[in-house]
């Protein structure tokens, strides 16, 4: 077999397209995928509900007792509401330490104190199915602050609220439609494994590959024509300037 340029063109044009033509599907069902999905759904925006306004706090313990229940150098403290009850957030080197403003006592945010910010904020009354412990990133959680408390409900979305195990803030929410989105995002950027990045090294490769095809067949598409397949077009043409070097010639 003859490898001629153009035939190497040709081969290599075959299968460049039927590669790159399935990730073309891909892109484009993804694409469409995200675009029908409703963002106020994806983002969980009705699932949770805006904090409690409480009550200007009154009988606070002063700043001296809190700085010595938190524990060590206090660098930033700030005064919040949390569910029913004020509390101090004081970041020390050690981590953030939760103090209630008015009795003074610590404030652990563990499972069952989870459990009870994830409920008072999720919109729904539905049953609370489980609650994790996030220690590590997830596809869930890759963009919050860990560690976390994970609070699954049985609602119809299968909606899981994400609390903070540091300031007891709920993170965000994920259901089944952002679930949904995540995975046609993943499909769309081609990150496989952390779904966050679309300048890696496979669709940087198939960049060039489609610049690649594209280029390939142009060639192939000049290459293919014969004059014959334009000839409605360039017979006028040529006829109108025949006609007007005779008409030179004949005024000369």
């Amino acid at each position: 077999m003859t490898w001629s340029p153009m035939f190497l063109i040709r081969w290599l044009h075959k299968w460049f397209g039927l590669v790159l033509g399935l990730q073309f599907l891909l892109w484009s069902v993804s694409g469409a995928v995200m675009a029908l999905l409703d963002h106020h759904k994806v983002a969980a925006e009705d699932a949770i509900l805006p904090v409690a306004q409480l009550p200007a706090p009154a009988g606070i313990q002063p700043l001296a007792r809190v700085v010595e229940t938190a524990g060590g150098p206090v660098t930033r403290l700030q005064l919040k509401p949390l569910y029913d009850r004020w509390v101090y957030e004081a970041t020390t080197a050690s981590g953030v330490r939760l103090v209630d403003a008015a009795s003074g006592a610590l404030i652990p945010i563990d499972g069952s104190k989870a459990r009870e910010l994830a409920v008072a904020r999720f919109s729904s009354q539905a049953p609370v199915v489980s609650v994790t412990h996030v220690a590590k990133p997830t596809l869930e959680t890759r963009d919050m602050t860990l560690p976390a408390w994970r609070v699954q409900f049985a609602d119809p979305d299968n909606t899981a609220v994400i609390v903070s195990a540091a300031t007891g803030e709920v993170l965000g929410a994920k259901n089944d439609t952002w679930r949904l989105w995540d995975i046609a995002w993943m499909l769309h950027i081609m990150d496989y494994k952390e779904r966050q990045s679309f300048n890696h090294p496979l669709i940087i490769t198939l960049a060039f590959a489609a610049a690649w095809l594209a280029l390939s067949g142009l060639i192939l598409l000049f290459r293919s024509f014969r004059r014959s397949d334009v000839a409605w077009v360039l017979d006028p043409i040529e006829k109108m300037t025949e006609k007007r070097k005779t008409a030179r010639v004949e005024a000369g």
